[in-house]
């Protein structure tokens, strides 16, 4: 998987000239994971960018930078994304599908059956 930082010297290099937009978006989960997202809660780019605060001038051509893989977003601008899709920010990072549904499945918990899973987890790692 292609990091962020190593995305950011591959523009800053003698390549770049060459698009890597293409490369990031390939490589790196988030792109696609927001569009999932988007798409189980029935929104369009322009009302995701909306109720996340975006203007509207720019909200809809925002998104999908986002899921086309241009541009990444802050931390900050990750968070106020997963609150209003209802999932975790670390879902958009899971390069996955299992670990993906997996964080899903334990997001969607209540907290008492989030405590017996952890419990459950510790007690298997206790007994090797």
């Amino acid at each position: 998987m292609l990091s962020i930082l190593h995305y950011q010297k591959l523009r800053q290099s003698k390549y770049s000239g060459i698009k890597y937009d293409y490369l990031l978006a390939s490589t790196h989960p988030f792109p696609a994971r927001l569009k999932q997202a988007r798409e189980a809660k029935s929104l369009t780019q322009t009302e995701l960018g909306l109720r996340i605060g975006l203007d509207i001038s720019v909200a809809s051509s925002r998104m999908n930078h986002y899921e086309k893989g241009r541009h990444l977003p802050d931390y900050d601008m990750a968070k106020k994304m997963a609150d209003e899709l209802g999932v975790p920010v670390a879902y958009f990072y899971c390069d996955s599908e299992d670990m993906a549904q997996l964080l899903m499945s334990f997001h969607n918990l209540s907290p008492e059956q989030k405590q017996r899973v952890l419990d459950f987890i510790n007690n298997q790692l206790i007994k090797g």
